[in-house]
């Protein structure tokens, strides 16, 4: 007994750039007195050792083409190509081949054959062979196709949404979803290996605070009354461990109603969720960067481009330097540039720069973004900077100043270089750590949009001097955030990050410090510019955790209801415990050099939140609504 279509079903897969696929069972096996009714083998499997055997194939019609009275078929299966060859002396096959057309079903009879030297397709793995074709059947015909699946010609979005099924068959969607398997797996054997078990949280739940839209699930039971899916595990997973499991995991489908971006998707999306009792802070990175490098440090280097990623330990960056050096709290550290804080400069008698001046009375602060090497631009390369920032940033402009070297000793030329004094310029260059050559950008406003300011500008001059890093991921943890922001357009305190998290020091903190000023136990995972991930060390203490929510506005019989099944179990003996979630969708996308998340996503929905392909949302049937004791009300008309 032989086992070749087991082999090549769950062996090695030989279709062109697809990694293998190696389960450890096998689904049937071949025996020689039967031929299977589809398939002897795959598409991807037959080499030059499969000369002279009979074989049946099952696959697409991937292209067809005619070479004068030969006509040849690139047959298509999940494992790869083979080209079949039918002439017209050789049976009924080949008028099989004449009318059936791309992307039909189709099972062929035949022997393998070598293919002439110099007709080697050395890029294929079957490129060595060729079935000349005895015996065709089309299983499933076909109609003309809305989209080409051969090739990998650009197409309107809305268009391979609604036909993702043909979509999928194209080779680099096929792949994307395959590497996506993957992940998962090395994902789950990195957990594994670490100690961790796979536990399932509930689906159907209630409706709890956490940051946006809960979608809601009306309850046919309990009329009146909602389910809500879950945004994130994360109650579940708290009392996962004050229930004594200590080290839990689950690739955790998570649902928001919130609109979607190039990086996140509109209303699911997939976490790696993990929770772990009796730890601190750096046990839960430990964890964590043994996943990024079993994931990044495996799938990087299989990358087209071949990348090399960080090794653990990554970097630790503070939230405040982090606002401060890269103007957000996911800093690209492939950039170079580092911002830098220079208010003292603008401020002296001495500077008769009076705009800046009048901002920084208000409040405002000065941020300074060198640009190394700018100095040899020409002015419209500042220009069109000072345009991007009044017209796409919303802000007054992008001042500069180039800095040059006059008789030994370092200057200044643009347009407010006159207002400073030399050796106010020289200090301002030295701190910035700018010389001759070099130029230093200016956002002036207060403290938070002068930030996002330098940040955006901080990616822009990176990017247009092509100084960003090629090739790499650059891993960093960003650590101690703020538990408090003010909000300023409700005039309240409010949660800045997690409002699970356990401040540092703990109780006596909320009671004695000012709220801004309380530091929590929280934590990102950044890499190349995009937060992977997100976690804290909880805050398990009940009286803790209620005034924490007093703290945000929150009355005590409010937080003892919305969250009742988490302070009734801390009350009942909770270990220290803390946790994190890693971004599945975007984790594959940065592997997958793909920069919209729909690309890496099998089944996604559009921008506005819409499945072409099912048709959802959808209306429901009257006799649905009244199980439900629900009516429609429709919104009213927009004047």
């Amino acid at each position: 007994m032989t086992n070749h279509l087991s082999h090549a079903l769950f062996g090695s897969q030989n279709r062109a750039r697809r990694l293998p696929l190696r389960p450890k069972f096998l689904p049937f096996f071949r025996v020689e007195a039967k031929m299977h009714p589809y398939r002897s083998h795959t598409c991807g499997e037959l080499t030059k050792s499969n000369v002279d055997e009979t074989v049946r194939l099952s696959g697409w019609v991937h292209r067809k083409r005619d070479h004068g009275g030969l006509l040849f078929i690139d047959l298509r299966d999940h494992y790869g190509l083979t080209q079949l060859v039918f002439d017209p002396d050789m049976g009924e096959g080949f008028k099989v081949a004449e009318q059936v057309r791309a992307e039909s079903v189709l099972r062929i009879d035949g022997p393998v054959v070598a293919r002439a030297q110099d007709t080697v397709n050395a890029n294929l793995p079957t490129g060595a062979i060729e079935v000349l074709v005895k015996d065709a059947e089309i299983l499933s015909e076909a109609q003309e196709l809305p989209l080409p699946v051969f090739g990998e010609q650009e197409y309107p979005e809305e268009i391979r949404l609604r036909h993702r099924f043909l979509d999928l068959r194209r080779d680099g969607m096929h792949e994307r979803i395959v590497l996506r398997s993957k992940l998962i797996r090395a994902m789950r054997n990195s957990m594994e290996d670490q100690g961790f078990l796979d536990y399932q949280t509930p689906i159907l739940t209630a409706s709890s605070p956490e940051g946006a839209r809960d979608f809601l699930v009306p309850s046919r039971l309990h009329p009146g009354k909602f389910y809500a899916l879950p945004q994130a595990p994360q109650q579940f997973k708290q009392l996962t461990m004050v229930a004594g499991f200590d080290r839990y995991y689950q690739i955790a489908a998570c649902f928001r109603d919130e609109d979607a971006r190039a990086d996140r998707s509109a209303g699911e999306f997939y976490q790696l969720d993990v929770e772990m009792s009796f730890v601190e802070q750096d046990e839960v990175f430990a964890v964590m960067e043994k996943v990024a490098e079993d994931t990044f440090g495996t799938f990087a280097s299989a990358m087209a481009t071949p990348r090399v990623a960080d090794k653990a330990p990554f970097i630790r960056i503070p939230y405040k330097e982090s606002m401060l050096k890269y103007g957000n709290d996911k800093p690209d550290l492939r950039n170079p540039i580092e911002i830098v804080d220079i208010t003292e400069f603008f401020t002296p008698d001495d500077v008769t720069f009076k705009a800046f001046k009048n901002v920084i009375a208000g409040g405002g602060i000065v941020r300074g973004i060198p640009a190394p090497g700018a100095g040899d631009r020409p002015r419209s390369f500042f220009d069109k900077l000072n345009d991007w920032a009044r017209k796409d940033q919303g802000a007054a402009g992008l001042g500069y100043i180039v800095f040059e070297e006059v008789d030994g000793a370092l200057s200044g030329k643009g347009p407010i270089a006159k207002f400073f004094p030399a050796e106010i310029l020289q200090g301002m260059a030295a701190k910035a750590g700018v010389k001759a050559g070099d130029a230093l950008f200016f956002a002036c406003d207060k403290e938070a949009p002068a930030a996002a300011l330098a940040g955006n500008a901080r990616t822009r001059i990176g990017t247009e001097l092509e100084l960003i890093e090629k090739d790499v991921f650059r891993f960093c943890w960003i650590t101690d955030y703020p538990i408090y922001e003010f909000n300023e357009t409700e005039g309240r305190i409010d949660f800045s990050h997690n409002p699970f998290s356990m401040p540092v020091g703990g109780l006596d903190a909320l009671n004695t410090q000012d709220p801004l000023d309380v530091m929590g136990q929280q934590y990102d995972l950044v890499c190349n510019g995009y937060e992977l991930g997100s976690g804290a060390i909880r805050n398990a203490d009940p009286e803790c955790m209620l005034k924490a929510f007093e703290i945000a506005g929150h009355a005590h019989e409010d937080t003892e209801k919305n969250f009742a099944g988490m302070l009734n179990a801390f009350r009942f003996g909770a270990p220290p415990h803390g946790g994190i979630a890693l971004g599945v969708d975007r984790i594959v996308m940065l592997l997958a050099d793909q920069a919209n998340i729909r690309e890496v996503t099998m089944y996604p929905m559009n921008q506005q939140a819409e499945d072409l392909l099912m048709g959802a949302p959808s209306e429901p049937a009257n006799h649905q609504l009244r199980e439900l004791h629900l009516r429609h009300i429709p919104p009213p008309e927009k004047k």
